[in-house]
């Protein structure tokens, strides 16, 4: 008892708690040490309450998880690091990040790359658009969409016709099937048995949307520009190309996870 009051209750949750938040970005990382401060401070420039992120990071040697566990620090917690140790995959990395945010009851769970290629200002639209769906895709492929002008026509063109065929392979309705900047209400996620999921690659990011859209959940799409990386490599390989093609077509016909 302190001055009458009993303070063995719990604390009222403040909006800016890190152990109370409502949105949640979960950032799956890989030799990201240059790009994660920028996109950790141009997130929370957005002045988004109750907001934190989630690294996932396998392992990268140029040190970023350490920036990563660095930035929690300097935030409160409000960046939190799950270290894996070694490359599993962009898939796992978004199923351990997505099980992590649940178990911390979020509102909204949004999902993006921290090369700069997906525009953190426009996190807020995402998660406006959530008042009319349950799961917002950030696409290219809708109006207002679209790549840098730095991609030039035929890179435009190959991506535009690969995407195609994923998602008529994989009879998806939405445009933007490899899109990997989303947003969710947690209970869509919550729905999906993310122990299910095949493919540790960018097919991932088509089971994710065929399995909500499965299980009936609204899925909209938002357009944005996709950017250029802001610096380091790209992690696309011929590996994760083919594992993609061999396994989605099976989406049509397997039970939604």
């Amino acid at each position: 008892m302190i001055g009458g009051i009993d303070d063995s209750s719990p604390a009222i949750p403040n909006e800016n708690d890190a152990a109370y938040p409502k949105v949640v970005v979960v950032v799956p990382t890989y030799n990201e040490a240059e790009n994660l401060p920028n996109l950790v401070s141009r997130l929370f420039d957005l002045g988004i309450p109750g907001f934190k992120i989630i690294v996932v990071d396998d392992g990268s040697p140029d040190g970023t998880g350490e920036v990563a566990a660095g930035l929690g620090r300097e935030l409160g917690g409000r960046v939190e690091l799950i270290q894996r140790g070694r490359k599993m995959g962009l898939g796992t990395a978004y199923v351990d990040g997505m099980t992590r945010a649940l178990a911390q009851g979020p509102d909204f769970i949004v999902q993006m790359d921290a090369d700069m290629s997906h525009p953190p200002e426009r996190v807020p639209a995402l998660l406006e658009a959530l008042k009319d769906a349950d799961v917002v895709v950030g696409s290219r492929y809708v109006t207002g969409g679209g790549s840098e002008d730095s991609w030039g026509i035929r890179r435009c063109m190959l991506s535009l016709l690969s995407n195609e065929g994923i998602r008529l392979a994989a009879g998806l309705k939405v445009r933007d099937a490899t899109s990997g900047f989303k947003a969710f209400r947690s209970e869509a996620i919550a729905a999906v048995d993310l122990t299910r999921f095949r493919c540790s690659g960018f097919g991932f990011q088509v089971e994710m949307v065929k399995a909500c859209e499965r299980r009936g959940f609204k899925v909209a799409e938002l357009p944005f520009i996709f950017g250029d990386r802001a610096s380091g490599k790209s992690k696309m390989s011929l590996a994760i190309a083919v594992e993609a093609l061999w396994r989605l077509p099976a989406l049509r016909w397997r039970k939604a996870p």
